[in-house]
């Protein structure tokens, strides 16, 4: 298999290889490749490597410029004169998704993707265009013309509109894909982690960015000593491990010697709570906001259907990555540090976010998650302000015990609070699932307003 190195950026360090440019295979790409093992511009030029086996996120691949082998990221490849080597093709992306990386800062008027097709198979989209085929094997959007290959399609219609609302200009940005974590390097020593900047500091800990080995950024977080066992952080940290889904912070590796340390993806933004504050978080639309409830719900799904459960829900542990991606962070940790986490520890423990059957009786559910997550939609429209503004801790739960709810937020729209109702169900059962809590917010305008409008 031949593929293309346009998106290399990382050899992991089995092999020692030096990928150069060679001009035999000079690409209207900028390439990035690696000497030793660091990162340099390739000036344009596209390398080439034979790739002879995968395993896992990794190929192990020789070079054709040098000879020499190692190990390439599986993300950073892709096969020579396929679609997969196109920067405009997003083979697995939902209308949702496409919808969110279209409007994501960094792309104009004109970007564009084409993408797989969610209800007919075989056949693509062109951002929210269908594309069908022909029995020849063409294709066409207008059957007033057709095209032998989505190459030419894409072409055609970057020359002019032709019947499309907008000439294509540019292929749509995205994130760089992150280099894969190794399989092996789960509990790894404290010496290959390095700690760059400060990024917060809560009850348990600090969270920095960091670099793991010198090359690849991460996020770490430091647990104070003395806050749980080794033993049992471990024992549930291999459990955390496992969840993964693109609306989870994923968890790469973790030093188990106290201080320990937690390694995650690093997101750029932050957390959702500090994001929403900032002037570009204020600049947030509601459709956007809702949006990005959508995804926290999502993520929330994903562990419903796991059957694990967060404890601690809130958009201080959301975090927010530069094309304004929304992840679930922290999932599990309140249950490793529960010895400390207890209503008793007052400022320690969330009340605000916390459901009444957990802070009574200590009863965490998946169902008390959704409670949390109606009060994390009071600080998402209200752009980061803390819940039940001007009542302390005890006042809420005094509050709580005579069925009180907090008052609709200023500018949310009734359709919403009532979501935010029904997840404050008195009764854990009459909650609703997540499942339907992200059905019910991605079709938050289809079902309200009957269409959706782009916003900033």
């Amino acid at each position: 298999l031949v593929w293309n190195l346009s998106k290399f950026l990382y050899m992991k360090p089995l092999v020692s290889v030096n990928l150069t440019p060679h001009p035999k295979y000079v690409r209207n790409k900028r390439s990035k490749v690696v000497e030793g093992f660091g990162l340099q511009s390739a000036s344009g030029y596209m390398d080439i490597a034979l790739c002879f086996h995968r395993n896992g996120d990794w190929w192990l691949a020789r070079s054709f410029v040098t000879g020499k082998e190692g190990y390439i990221p599986a993300s950073y490849v892709a096969k020579l004169d396929t679609l997969e080597a196109e920067k405009w093709f997003f083979r697995s992306l939902s209308r949702k998704d496409t919808e969110r990386l279209l409007l994501a800062p960094g792309n104009k008027l004109g970007a564009f993707l084409i993408r797989e097709s969610e209800t007919s198979k075989g056949a693509f989209s062109l951002s929210h265009y269908k594309i069908r085929c022909l029995d020849s094997g063409g294709y066409y959007i207008s059957p007033k013309i057709t095209f032998p290959t989505l190459q030419a399609l894409v072409n055609h219609y970057s020359q002019k509109a032709d019947g499309l609302c907008q000439r294509l200009t540019m292929p749509c940005k995205s994130s760089t894909p992150q280099r894969p974590w190794g399989q092996d390097e789960w509990e790894i020593p404290r010496e290959t982690l390095k700690l760059v900047k400060k990024l917060g500091a809560g009850q348990f800990g600090e969270v920095w960015m960091g670099l793991y080995k010198n090359r690849q950024k991460v996020a770490i977080k430091t647990l104070k000593e003395g806050n749980m066992a080794p033993e049992a952080f471990l024992a549930e940290a291999n459990i955390m491990k496992t969840l993964q889904h693109n609306k989870l912070v994923r968890l790469y590796a973790v030093v188990t010697k106290e201080p320990i340390l937690i390694v995650t993806e690093f997101m750029s933004n932050g957390s959702l709570l500090d994001f929403l504050k900032t002037d570009q978080g204020n600049r947030l639309q509601l459709p956007k906001l809702i949006d990005m409830s959508a995804q926290v719900s999502e993520g929330m799904a994903y562990i419903e259907r796991k059957n694990y459960i967060h404890r601690d829900l809130r958009a201080a542990n959301i975090l927010v990555s530069e094309t304004l991606t929304c992840k679930v962070a922290d999932f599990g940790l309140a249950r490793i540090i529960e010895n400390e986490y207890t209503a008793q520890e007052g400022a320690k423990f969330p009340i605000k976010w916390t459901a009444p059957e957990a802070i009574n009786f200590g009863k965490f559910s998946i169902k008390s998650d959704v409670w949390s997550f109606g009060i994390l939609l009071t600080e998402i429209v209200t752009y980061g302000r803390i819940p039940y503004p001007g009542m302390t801790n005890p006042e809420v739960i005094r509050y709580l015990d005579r069925r009180y709810r907090m008052p609709c937020p200023e500018s949310c729209p009734k359709q919403l609070y009532e979501i935010m109702l029904i997840c404050w169900n008195e009764s854990p059962e009459e909650r609703p699932t997540f499942e339907y809590l992200q059905t019910t917010l991605e079709d938050f305008y289809v079902a309200t307003e009957g269409q959706y409008e782009v916003h900033p």
